[in-house]
């Protein structure tokens, strides 16, 4: 019976022997470091194998210890006595970081890496397997290992993460509390810009306190609000019953408790920058970035430059380049890349209060836009910003804006006039060009 095309196919690819192949993989990957470990962390404990090559064959060993302090110390042990000099370990949640941790002062080197980047082959998914693999990979130098910053940049990155918890805390209770006025019949917020005022805080008092009169509690009203009386008094005709005053009471309180908590972190966060002053300095200069993004930054990148190879390297770290989807020579469109998201959304923040003056940014947010749409013309921004960060802290300089015009003289002039020359002619008009004196 004559073979199919598939099996002639495979007949012309058939592998080598086993032994060829083996010495073919040798020779395409060579080993370069000789003493490793591969650790495959969970929850609870962690699966340790060790690759140690003498010159002529490779010893393995496998282990398995617990996560505790007790255990990761049992771990540290066992890789001294084998001599590791380096471990490579996938970073699992926030379980990796009391075995990196307990591990760095003990191992020479200590890599965290992707998980996405060290897949094993499928269909041979153990503990014990995936370690042997990453074991491997640290051999073989296969992949680049993840940034982890010193331990003074991982305290305050700590601090600060919490503090933007507490602040989205924060916006949610007064969301909240917008909410409960609406239940109630309250449109405070038809008439003010926010619900979290001095005037509107003074009116939950009352009405916490008992007070129901809309024309009384439009009285305690503040500033450019005691304008808008009447309109005041309309809105707070409302239907407090004794369920909303034990809400308000609760959300008055906890946000008052956030605000403590947010101005104690924003103190010792102050205190623990202080050796960065300098940089948080320039980047202070960078419209749309303040105190507060400027102090996140160095949390979340240490503020060493050296650190990313290139400013793209930097752009592509925090998740703001763009993404590649090529295929047979034709570009499609694809999402920005994932990356630090504590970082990708400060920066965000920035461009969008960046791009409100008047300046370079402003007129690149509009020229995308056009084309792009609002959304990703902000991330655009945010990347431009990110890679002149790249710039002014490895030179030491600061923000030099390029003005609105800057896209515009780069451009050819004849360009310009041809463009505007057709658009005329495509109306229907006839358009000869005199040049001036």
């Amino acid at each position: 019976m004559p073979l199919s095309t598939n099996h002639r196919v495979l007949y012309f690819f058939r592998p080598p022997p086993a032994a060829s192949f083996a010495d073919h993989l040798e020779e395409t990957m060579r080993r370069i470091h000789d003493r490793v470990a591969g650790l495959d962390v969970h929850k609870k404990s962690v699966t340790a194998c060790a690759e140690c090559f003498d010159g002529k064959e490779v010893r393995t060993e496998k282990a398995r210890f617990a996560t505790t302090a007790r255990g990761v110390r049992e771990l540290a042990g066992w890789l001294e006595a084998r001599s590791v000099s380096r471990v490579v370990m996938e970073s699992t949640g926030v379980y990796w970081k009391p075995v990196f941790y307990g591990l760095e002062d003990r191992v020479e080197v200590v890599e965290l890496v992707n998980a996405h980047h060290v897949r094993n082959v499928p269909g041979r998914k153990t503990d014990m397997a995936d370690a042997a693999w990453l074991a491997d990979v640290a051999a073989h130098g296969m992949v680049k290992a993840s940034f982890v910053p010193p331990q003074p940049i991982r305290e305050l990155r700590e601090l600060t993460r919490y503090r933007k918890q507490q602040i989205r805390m924060r916006v949610q209770e007064i969301q909240r509390l917008e909410k409960l006025f609406q239940d109630a019949g309250i449109k405070f917020t038809s008439v003010a810009s926010s619900v979290w005022l001095k005037s509107s805080q003074a009116m939950v008092a009352a009405l916490i306190g008992g007070e129901r009169d809309p024309a009384v509690l439009a009285l305690l009203a503040k500033g450019s609000l005691r304008n808008k009386t009447e309109a005041l008094t309309e809105a707070m005709e409302n239907r407090w019953g004794d369920h909303h005053r034990v809400v308000a009471e609760r959300l008055v309180a906890h946000i008052v408790e956030l605000d403590a908590a947010i101005a104690v972190l924003g103190t010792e966060i102050a205190r623990r920058c202080e050796p960065w002053a300098h940089e948080i300095e320039l980047l202070c200069t960078v419209p749309g970035v303040g105190a507060r993004i400027a102090e996140v930054f160095i949390a979340e990148t240490g503020g060493d430059m050296s650190v990313f190879a290139t400013a793209h390297h930097l752009a592509s770290w925090a998740g703001l380049a763009p993404g590649n989807n090529e295929t047979a020579g034709k570009a499609k469109p694809a999402r920005a890349r994932f990356g630090n998201s504590t970082i990708k959304a400060t920066m965000i923040e920035a461009s969008k209060a960046g791009t409100r003056a008047d300046g370079f940014l402003r007129a690149r947010k509009a020229r995308i836009a056009r084309r792009r749409g609002p959304n990703k013309a902000t991330v655009a921004v945010a990347r431009s910003q990110m890679i002149a960060i790249w710039h002014m802290l490895s030179n030491d300089e600061p923000w030099q804006d390029l003005g609105a015009d800057y896209n515009l003289k780069r451009r050819d002039p004849r360009h310009q006039v041809n463009s505007h020359v057709a658009q005329l002619q495509k109306l229907g008009y006839q358009v000869q060009l005199t040049p001036q004196a």
